[in-house]
């Protein structure tokens, strides 16, 4: 996809008339005269309406509005497309915060305001709406970053590639994992590697599996570390490693005498579950409600670590697999019995990708890493 007209061969570096106008432009400007019929979608500010695109820091000088009610022409559009404007649009639609885009960039947020009004300004279209204190991509934004996130890849990879050329190796890998594996395995992991390659830049998310998922397909990470039971189409796994679900708890906890329990012996004492949003507690959930019964009374969180914790005092059992408890499990402040129930699947962990997806050199790098330790990692209750 061109972005920029072809320039004439001729002096004062002129646009040649057949200006190979961006196609994401042409989206953009199709959007506009779309939206132009319906008055709530599109951000006013005459009258008692307000915009609804970004509230920039400083506004752009003069009294026009901005963004301009019609686009620009191919040729000028083609320039801004040019500009630090998508660099900065990016960052901001990626963490949607001007603040943290600026920090990421190392610029003020003024100036990424200023680059931001000047693209809204070049499209005629507003890209970002408030809620409250919060950002959101509107639809032209959406458009937009769907196309720009693609391009930047080529790029970030063609540096990446003249790095090593001269013996440096860089780049960026952008993790996405569960808090289970990120507090458990992974930061040994990621100590080696960055051990290994000091120079390349780690970009760590944690998030719930289903986050996990949904961040690879808006391609808003490179890597995830997740619990799967069905792979959803477009994602696929270079590694999986089958665990079972059982029941956490002190060493002198009346569960840790039984070798192999079920969720009814767990319930007859006190117990601490994930909540929905946390994958195992859909497994779980027939099995707690079998036989029509409602659940007992239990302590629910959001959090594995909580799990752990709770566990630790002695006063409640942990229905969870065994990842995230492992330091106490070796050091023998806690126990894990797989749970018997008849028809309990395994939990499935799994180093997950986008499919046919080619990572750049610095992803690359790390998946192969972790693919290699996680292969090789004693995890109680695997099968």
């Amino acid at each position: 996809m061109a972005l920029v007209g072809s320039r004439g061969t001729g002096g004062g570096g002129r646009c040649a008339e057949n200006v190979r106008f961006p196609l994401i432009a042409l989206t953009l400007i199709k959007l506009r005269e779309v939206e132009t019929t319906d008055a709530s979608a599109v951000c006013c500010r005459n009258g008692n309406s307000r915009s609804r695109s970004v509230d920039m820091t400083e506004k752009s000088p003069g009294p026009r509005e901005r963004p301009r009610k019609s686009s620009l022409s191919p040729a000028l559009l083609a320039r801004v497309f040019h500009q630090p404007a998508l660099v900065y649009f990016n960052a901001v639609a990626e963490h949607l915060s001007i603040r943290e885009a600026g920090r990421r960039l190392n610029v003020a947020s003024s100036a990424v305001s200023r680059q931001i009004s000047a693209l809204e300004d070049g499209l005629g279209l507003p890209l970002f709406e408030r809620e409250g204190r919060r950002l959101r991509l509107a639809p032209s934004g959406e458009i937009l970053y769907r196309h720009t996130r693609r391009l930047s890849g080529p790029l970030e990879a063609a540096v990446q590639e003249l790095e090593m050329l001269r013996g440096l190796k860089t780049g960026t890998v952008r993790l996405a994992t569960v808090e289970s594996v990120g507090f458990s395995f992974l930061p040994e992991i990621i100590a080696e590697f960055g051990r290994r390659y000091p120079r390349i830049h780690l970009d760590i998310s944690v998030c719930s599996s289903a986050d996990v998922i949904e961040r690879l397909l808006a391609e808003r990470c490179d890597i995830g570390l997740g619990f799967v039971s069905a792979l959803p189409p477009r994602i696929e796994a270079a590694l999986r490693r089958d665990v079972r679900i059982g029941v956490v708890t002190r060493p002198d906890h009346p569960l840790a005498a039984r070798e192999n329990p079920t969720l009814r012996d767990c319930v007859a004492h006190p117990v601490a579950v994930g909540k929905p949003e946390i994958s195992i507690r859909a497994v779980i959930e027939p099995f707690l409600r079998r036989d029509g019964e409602a659940p007992p009374p239990l302590v629910e969180v959001d959090s594995i670590r909580l799990l752990v914790e709770l566990a630790l005092t002695g006063a409640y059992a942990s229905i969870m697999t065994p990842i995230g408890a492992q330091a106490a499990l070796a050091r023998g402040d806690l126990v894990f019995r797989p749970l018997a129930d008849q028809g309990l699947p395994l939990n499935r962990f799994a180093l997950l990708a986008r499919a046919g997806g080619n990572l750049r050199f610095a992803a690359a790098v790390f998946h192969e890493h972790a693919r290699q330790r996680l292969a090789a990692l004693p995890l109680p209750g695997s099968v």
